[in-house]
């Protein structure tokens, strides 16, 4: 997998278009975040909890193939394992850099 996206989620969260930790679970519930990113050491319950947030909401997200050191790392912040992305040209970009879907709210229409 392309790992270009990381630059991409460095521009994001210099423009402030990234949220993470518990504001990540309010905005899911609210619908601002359009794009959702987890680390895949992330924990098993974090993982069921961000994913079931996400298919219950309708927000697309992928499980990256990065650890939670390097995301973190890519955003200039500690221990985070899961990020969202509020923008939509940014979230456009990584998908387009990810590609695939582990789940797309398009499927439930």
């Amino acid at each position: 997998m392309n790992k270009g996206y990381l630059n991409i989620l460095g521009l994001a969260s210099a423009a402030r278009k990234i949220v993470s930790g518990e504001t990540l679970l309010k905005n899911i519930k609210s619908k601002k975040v359009n794009l959702v990113l987890i680390a895949s050491d992330a924990s098993d319950n974090t993982k069921k909890k961000l994913t079931d947030k996400c298919h219950y909401y309708g927000i697309q997200y992928y499980i990256i193939d990065i650890e939670s050191d390097i995301l973190s790392k890519a955003i200039g912040k500690d221990n985070r394992v899961a990020v969202g992305i509020v923008d939509r040209g940014f979230s456009k970009k990584i998908k387009e850099i990810i590609g695939g879907w582990l789940y797309d709210k398009k499927e439930q229409e």
